[in-house]
């Protein structure tokens, strides 16, 4: 098997986990690009468009299958989407862009393994300065690390017990396309695609990312695929803060 078509299968395979529960996969295609010894920073603008078209086919997914709530993610968008532009205009070295980055690729391991994602019997209404407060932070780190975000707000509302996973995995879709978007624009300039494998890239991704939706969205598991991702996340988190 080829690099080439092993990067692509790999990129098949985040999408599909990552649309499974409601993210676009940033930081699993920014995984996988590092671990292939690609320059992820040279890619930024390719991942976010990634990012916009995987959580799309997740928003549409969730959404028709009746987990959008509106009035629970509205409040975070608010201050995401505006931040999100202004962390993607200050400028980072590639030295602590692998840092931040293999520290951010922490969260979705802990995620992937279940750990302090537990729904709460309860659920409670959401507080609008919290809210606020927490979409100004997330965007800002999103548009600075180059992701959409999902990964964080996705845990915080299930630990908040703001949501159940199935309304968080719908809320982080819309809240990755938007603050993508958002990105994307800072960096409108540097969108250029100089290799051509790109555009398998691409495609591998989104069908991974449209069949993961699919069946993440009726309720899909698959455990060892899980496990699977998360041990690429830790192979390239560990390699992004120790050996770039």
């Amino acid at each position: 098997m080829t690099p080439d078509l092993l990067l692509a299968l790999s990129l098949f395979s985040v999408g599909f986990l990552y649309a499974s529960v409601g993210h676009g996969g940033a930081s699993g295609y920014l995984a996988v690009l590092s671990i292939f010894a690609i320059p992820v920073i040279e890619f930024k603008s390719m991942i976010l468009i990634l990012n916009i078209l995987v959580a799309g086919m997740g928003f549409i997914q969730f959404y028709r299958a009746g987990y959008f709530r509106w009035n629970l993610t509205w409040p975070f968008l608010l201050t995401s989407v505006p931040f999100a532009f202004i962390g993607s205009q200050f400028p980072i070295s590639s030295q602590y862009y692998h840092l931040l980055l293999g520290l951010a690729l922490i969260i979705p391991v802990i995620r992937l393994l279940g750990f302090g994602t537990e729904e709460k019997a309860n659920k409670k209404s959401i507080n609008l300065k919290s809210a606020l407060l927490w979409g100004a932070a997330l965007g800002f780190f999103s548009g600075l690390l180059n992701i959409g975000g999902g990964i964080f707000l996705g845990p915080l509302l299930i630990l908040m017990a703001w949501a159940n996973s199935k309304e968080a995995a719908a809320a982080s879709t819309l809240f990755i396309v938007l603050n993508s978007l958002s990105g994307l624009l800072g960096n409108f300039y540097n969108i250029a695609f100089v290799n051509q494998s790109v555009y398998l890239w691409f495609l591998m991704a989104l069908a991974g990312g449209w069949t993961g939706a699919y069946f993440g969205s009726h309720q899909f598991n698959l455990p060892t695929v899980r496990y699977l991702l998360t041990a690429v996340l830790v192979i390239a988190s560990f390699k992004l803060l120790f050996l770039m």
